[in-house]
């Protein structure tokens, strides 16, 4: 896998080495000059998207300046919006659902089991009153057993057959069981969830400046496939950019973090001023098991110092410079 940070990352510290060495042998140490030698160096952002897919639009050419929130590119993002419109579709049912389920039956739902129970009720007076009759009959021994127990049989299924129809009258007018409604009430915001995971997903397809700065590349082109992560556009911010330089251990106690530095550059109508903001604990170039008071003097140390963004945006990564350190 090719890495695209390996692309922009200057490689002279082994030259600072180098040429604070070469300094030292020609005789121009602390008490000649004040002066060390560096180099300029960006820390580059690598815009990306973290979905694939072709490259749809670029809005930025190389070279150009851009703002926080400028857009940079987009990639094809048809496939994101199937699923955003799919998740909303979802959430819209899902959400017909719940409501359904807190309301009872339909109003004329309703009004049918009304019905039923208005014929179930005249059924069960029709036959209490042809119960009645059978039984007055019976007892002048003018009618058969047989009919009075049918006249009491049907009296008794009219009975359960209204009651039935007024526990299903009441059931309609009820909402669904709370553990439905709860069922459902979850059911919605799984489906709102998915619904924001889908649209996160269609806006990434669009990336836009993080920082203000300079479009140093750009790697991928119109029509071109982009995995997942892979940068596609590189800016390098005025605040990213800062020189390095290497000085000897026999200096380095003078020197602090916030300390003044004066960078001179080829061609730069004067120096670019900063502040020390690293000094890094370890030496380069250390000289094997046994320090020597000669093998010491090889020991560098490297420095970092940056710049207010304004300076910073008039030098240029790997530009050679001299630093100086102040007071």
């Amino acid at each position: 896998m090719t890495d695209f940070r390996a692309k922009y990352r200057p490689r002279p510290r082994r030259l600072g080495g180098a040429l604070v060495a070469l300094c030292a042998l020609a005789g121009c140490g602390p008490s000649e000059s004040n002066r060390v030698q560096g180099y300029v160096e960006g820390e580059y952002v690598y815009v990306a998207s973290p979905l694939a897919g072709a490259v749809e639009t670029l809005d930025v050419k190389r070279g150009a300046e851009v703002k926080v929130g400028d857009p940079l590119f987009a990639l094809d993002g048809m496939p994101e919006k199937a699923a955003r419109d799919e998740a909303a579709r979802k959430v819209a049912q899902a959400r017909a659902d719940w409501e359904d389920l807190k309301k009872g039956k339909r109003p004329s739902e309703i009004e049918s089991v009304k019905a039923q129970l208005g014929q179930a009720r005249a059924a069960l007076t029709v036959s209490e009153k042809e119960l009645a009759r059978q039984q007055k009959l019976a007892g002048s021994n003018a009618t058969a057993e047989q009919d009075l127990e049918q006249a009491r049989s049907t009296r008794d299924q009219n009975w359960e057959r209204a009651a039935q129809l007024q526990a299903d009258l009441t059931t309609a007018q009820l909402p669904a069981r709370p553990d439905q409604v709860a069922a459902a009430e979850a059911n919605v915001y799984a489906t709102e969830a998915a619904l924001a995971q889908a649209e996160w997903n269609l806006t990434q397809k669009r990336q836009a400046a993080p920082q203000a700065g300079v479009v140093i590349d750009i790697l991928y082109w119109q029509g071109e496939v982009v995995a997942a992560n892979r940068p596609v556009v590189v800016l390098l911010p005025p605040e990213n950019i800062k020189v390095r330089a290497f000085v000897s251990q026999t200096r380095l106690g003078g020197i602090r973090v916030g300390q003044t530095v004066r960078v001179s550059a080829d061609g730069a109508p004067a120096p670019y001023v900063g502040h020390v903001t690293f000094i890094s604990p370890q030496a380069e170039y250390t000289p094997p098991v046994i320090y020597s008071r000669e093998s010491r003097a090889k020991l560098v140390f490297m420095i970092e110092a940056r710049f207010d963004p304004a300076t910073a945006a008039k030098m240029h990564p790997g530009q050679p410079v001299d630093v100086e350190f102040g007071d």
